[in-house]
């Protein structure tokens, strides 16, 4: 475990947890994920603490999918579709610069930025569809497709965040394709537990011009995740049952608990693929703006 303040923003620290670390803690998605990769996974936490803020400020957590490279694992993905797969830690990248920006304006919230990181390569030491993963919470999931990576390093560092007990939690992830075929390449799909976040939100994105659509948690859908061997599987196992975007957001539910949740898929505008207005080609840096504005409306 390595620890750092930021230099020149006041209030901000750093940690950084290695494989030892998430071996003891039982992160086993986010290990397995990386495992196949000469990179090793981390998971990182930065923290911003106002420095005269009261101690009862409002505390948020963003927690970004940071996959650094996605082949697709064993599951590979075609040749074109893995060429833009760099900016696939987009949503970490969201949750980082939200933070500092919130540091840099002297926002009175603190904020903490979870990014679990990892490289899914493709290697001799690959997990493997079929594998069974016990993920930190002690959750057992079948691993149907190891392209949906992005969940399983997510559920790890969800269910790790209960500790925390914070008044909010927002994650932020390019997970499904299903997202932007159903809302296009200009919204995020937004799901959430928590009704005052969800709306935040939504007028956050209102405001900033990063727009979010609210997409329903369909309980019945809830059984398209049924696995034989697990409590759960990582991606439908009902061929009848579609909604992607909706069942990996279901999956994700299972790991926040009772705390206030709200999940933003930004697999549609993450990326461009050609510059329109302020948008330039290739990665947007969609989400940066949105929680900014979001968490200084909490901090008001």
């Amino acid at each position: 475990v390595y620890k750092r303040q930021a230099q020149g923003i006041p209030g901000v620290s750093v940690v950084i947890r290695d494989v030892a670390w998430l071996a003891e803690q039982g992160f086993g998605g986010l290990l397995a994920v990386g495992r196949g990769s000469a990179y090793e996974p981390r998971l990182v936490t930065v923290s911003y603490a106002p420095p005269d803020a009261p101690s009862a400020s409002p505390h948020v957590v963003l927690v970004g999918k940071g996959i650094t490279f996605d082949t697709g694992g064993l599951s590979i993905k075609g040749r074109d579709a893995m060429i833009t797969m760099k900016t696939d830690m987009a949503g970490a990248a969201a949750a980082l610069a939200a933070l500092l920006g919130a540091a840099t304006a002297g926002l009175r919230v603190r904020v903490t930025a979870v990014l679990p990181l990892a490289e899914n390569a493709v290697g001799g030491s690959s997990y493997r569809p079929g594998d069974v993963l016990v993920l930190h919470d002690g959750s057992t999931v079948e691993v149907r497709n190891t392209d949906a990576e992005g969940r399983l390093v997510l559920a790890d560092a969800l269910s790790w965040l209960a500790a925390l007990n914070p008044d909010a939690i927002v994650d932020i992830a390019t997970l499904t394709g299903a997202a932007s075929l159903g809302l296009g390449r200009r919204h995020a799909a937004l799901y959430a537990t928590a009704e005052e976040v969800a709306r935040g939100l939504l007028a956050a994105g209102a405001a900033t011009g990063e727009r979010v659509w609210r997409m329903p948690l369909v309980a019945d859908y809830g059984s398209a995740l049924d696995s034989d061997v697990a409590d759960v599987a990582n991606v439908a196992t009902d061929p009848h049952v579609k909604g992607g975007s909706i069942t990996a957001a279901l999956f994700l539910r299972r790991f926040v608990g009772a705390l206030p949740w709200a999940h933003l898929d930004i697999a549609g505008p993450a990326r461009a693929s050609k510059a329109e207005h302020e948008v330039t080609e290739g990665a947007t840096g969609y989400g940066a703006r949105l929680l900014l504005r979001w968490l200084e409306d909490v901090s008001a």
